[in-house]
């Protein structure tokens, strides 16, 4: 029905605009039911999570509606062409949508104040080409940051400053592919835009199941494969902590096997019952990619991101980083740096982790009002929770529905590949203040009911 261009990034974009002109064009007249998102990804040869999201995106937009028990049809009027008008930007589905913090929050007058500083003192020299590998002063304050509170072991010359994790994910696969590998372990259940991402740089993600101590190593170990993806200190979307004993054995698999162990660390600052754990990367450096960003922290806007790769890849990655852009942006880099080395980054990750605590006990309180039946997981950590329904609730029409309100609750059957498990909702918190955290979550109670 469509062809996605695999040597294109973001293939549900793709997707969605794909349909946009499906319906515009009359192919897809009024009333006409599409396929079952599990039928058109097998069709497509995609997850089906990036199905759902371009659904869901549509459903949004008005131009498709479900109904539920029959299924999503293109919306009535949704073909007639637009009123002209200024454009204008659409505005993001935030509530509830997991891994969004609170963008008001970002410290605008300590950035302001860090950012006039990397300009009044940068040299003549930074308004060059920079080094591919990111400005030495950032790489020199991220070192020191990621050994002091993530337990990392690695030096300035170890790290590769990226334009967030998406692209460190892509010049991973890269090196991987140049290698032989095109096949890479992810968590089942998992991100959808992780799987979405290694996709588009070309590699076949292959589930492996996740239980209550997180990735299960025996089940890696049965696979053959020579990489994997983990979220060690809060999977996503359970918010399980990855084991003492699992952490051991995946060590032991890397070291058995020489397999790579890609650590996206990617919401570990937000611990609110005790002290994060210490990063993977620390127990192995030869043998684990360490990924990280600002994206959850401060906003991801910034487009900042760090990569502390094994060192016998690190000389692959940085040609492929050269390759990729050429360096990133100095002055923000460099703006960073001083935000760090001023303590800055700290305070305001104190500041909202406070912030965060709050509004996860709002939220947990309005689940256990509104969303009768539902049990709750995740809680001790991140900027989401894992909420599972009764049986027999269809979660991503659920979901969908929910969006179409503006409401981006993340259904937890597309996390899934394989594995089954019952339905539910990866619910944010982060990016709203507990009055408007109640509303969205009771929006969703009458949803179900």
């Amino acid at each position: 029905m469509f062809v996605l261009d695999r040597r294109r990034p973001a293939l549900g974009e793709q997707l969605a605009a794909a349909l946009r002109t499906a319906i515009a064009d009359g192919s897809l007249g009024a009333g006409t039911r599409l396929p079952a998102t599990r039928d058109l990804a097998a069709e497509l040869g995609v997850s089906r999570g990036l199905v759902v999201g371009a659904y869901e995106q549509l459903l949004a937009e008005g131009r498709l509606v479900a109904r539920h028990g029959s299924g999503t049809f293109v919306a009535t009027g949704a073909a007639q062409p637009p009123v002209p008008r200024a454009p204008a930007r659409p505005a993001p589905v935030v509530a509830l949508r997991p891994g969004i913090p609170d963008l008001a929050q970002f410290p605008r007058r300590a950035w302001r104040r860090a950012y006039e500083s990397a300009l009044r003192t940068a040299a003549d020299s930074d308004f060059d080409y920079g080094d591919p590998a990111g400005a030495l002063r950032l790489r020199a304050e991220l070192t020191g940051y990621l050994v002091r509170v993530r337990a990392a072991r690695v030096e300035p010359a170890g790290l590769l400053v990226t334009s967030g994790a998406a692209q460190a994910l892509a010049l991973l696969a890269a090196v991987l592919r140049a290698r032989g590998v095109d096949r890479i372990g992810v968590e089942d259940p998992g991100s959808p835009p992780i799987r979405e991402h290694l996709i588009a740089a070309g590699l076949r993600p292959v589930p492996v199941p996740v239980d209550s101590q997180g990735l299960d190593v025996a089940a890696l170990s049965r696979t053959r494969l020579a990489a994997v993806v983990v979220t060690p200190a809060h999977q996503f979307p359970t918010g399980v902590v990855l084991s003492p004993e699992r952490r051991t054995a995946l060590v032991a698999w890397a070291a058995r096997t020489g397999g790579l162990i890609v650590e996206d660390d990617y919401d570990a600052e937000f611990r609110y019952d005790r002290d994060p754990v210490g990063s993977l990367q620390g127990m192995a450096t030869g043998s684990v990619a360490h990924i990280g960003s600002v994206s959850k922290a401060l906003a991801p806007a910034l487009r900042l991101g760090w990569l502390a790769g094994p060192p016998r890849l690190m000389a692959e990655l940085a040609v492929a980083k050269s390759a990729a852009d050429n360096g990133g942006p100095v002055l923000e880099q460099l703006a960073f740096a001083e935000l760090l080395a001023t303590g800055g980054y700290e305070r305001h990750l104190r500041t909202v982790r406070r912030l965060y605590r709050l509004r996860r006990d709002v939220a947990v309180a309005a689940i256990a009002e509104h969303l009768p039946g539902a049990t709750v997981a995740g809680v001790a950590a991140g900027m989401h929770l894992l909420v599972t329904l009764p049986p027999g609730v269809d979660d991503v029409a659920l979901a969908g529905r929910a969006a179409a309100l503006g409401i981006g609750a993340l259904a937890l059957s597309t996390t899934r590949i394989s594995a089954p498990g019952p339905p539910g909702l990866a619910i944010g918190y982060a990016a709203l203040p507990p009055d408007r955290l109640r509303d969205a979550i009771a929006s969703v109670g009458r949803l179900l009911g």
